[in-house]
């Protein structure tokens, strides 16, 4: 597809421009919206940093181009939801507890 735009005058010009930009902006939110749906609110999701560093959670919302997801430590994070890949369910039961007096042998 070719486009001469030599002949557009100005107000054309800019006219085509903010139609380029709402369409490229359309086109992200459905690639965002793609990628949510790919997640559910409770869902355990996990994301790398700029610090490289692993941030696991739970996803808590949906907002309009993030996620918010409520972090192991307690920080809450929004993220873009094509960063987050799924993670393995948290371990919430209870250690066992071993009678008094019982010494375990490592």
């Amino acid at each position: 597809m070719s486009i001469d735009i030599d002949q557009f005058t100005e107000a054309e010009l800019i006219n085509l421009n903010r139609r380029i930009v709402e369409r490229l902006r359309f086109l992200q939110q459905m690639r965002a919206h793609s990628a949510m749906l790919k997640f559910s609110v409770g869902d355990r999701v996990c994301f790398d940093t700029d610090g490289f560093r692993r941030v696991t959670g739970t996803l808590v919302r949906y907002n309009k181009k993030t996620v918010s997801v409520l972090a192991d430590d307690g920080q809450r994070w929004n993220v873009s939801p094509s960063f987050l890949r799924p993670s393995e369910p948290r371990d919430i039961t209870p250690a066992a507890e071993l009678p008094i007096g019982i010494l375990v042998k490592k």
